[in-house]
């Protein structure tokens, strides 16, 4: 055999292999397709669960914030009410100081340097939050006052306030000491008596006007007999 048959009976198998690496090539490219399917699947879970992670913390954070704020509110309450102890404590031993300076004022008694001590006492506690209260013509309120005197009058329609005995005094909405008052209540069936009293006028009136016109007639058989 001579090297040109030799030469052409290599070309079909180089051919053959040209073809085989040809359909193994085409044969490669279709399986790329679900690998990059797979790759766009597995992003996209990972996308939502770090979205729902960072939904989670977020969520964390905000609790946390209002936690942080309802501690503040409440640390800032109890700092007030600490506060209002305090200063109420203090105050009440200053109450009976307080009395005396007020009885000597009704008495003209507060003058020189004791008006001068008495109202810088009295500027002092206001500044400090301390307020009086009760005064003559109020209505009774169990909550604000306490009665030590008791009695009826018919000026009044309701318990009221008839006279202040000591005044109260609070900080904010904290009393400190009640009003001591003397209390005047409605006379009891005053209404009803008021109605009796105008029922009996007016049946005294009504007899006296009946005997008028008795006398009267008798008058005028009197004067036709004669």
């Amino acid at each position: 055999m001579t090297e040109e048959t030799r030469g052409n009976t290599e070309e079909p198998g180089a051919a053959s292999g040209k073809a085989a690496k040809g359909r193994g090539a085409a044969g490669s490219k279709p399986a790329a397709a679900p690998a990059a399917a797979e790759e766009t699947e597995a992003g996209t879970e990972s996308v939502a669960d770090l979205r729902k992670q960072l939904a989670e913390r977020t969520a964390d954070l905000q609790r946390l914030q209002a936690e942080y704020q309802n501690y503040r509110k409440r640390v800032e309450r109890d700092r007030v009410t600490v506060r209002e102890i305090a200063v109420a404590a203090i105050l009440e031993n200053l109450l009976p100081v307080l009395d005396d300076i007020g009885r000597a004022r009704d008495h003209e008694e507060l003058t020189g340097g004791f008006k001068s001590v008495g109202e810088s006492l009295e500027t002092v506690v206001a500044k400090l939050g301390l307020q009086q209260f009760g005064k003559q013509g109020e209505v009774f309120d169990p909550q604000l006052h306490e009665a030590l005197m008791h009695s009826y009058s018919p000026d009044v329609e309701e318990t009221t306030c008839v006279q202040i005995l000591q005044p109260g005094y609070k900080i904010g909405d904290r009393i400190i000491r009640p009003a001591r008052v003397a209390v005047a209540e409605p006379e009891p069936g005053g209404s009803s008596s008021a109605e009796e009293k105008s029922d009996a006028t007016n049946g005294d009136s009504a007899e006296g006007a009946e005997d008028a016109k008795s006398a009267k007639a008798s008058k005028d058989e009197s004067d036709t007999e004669k």
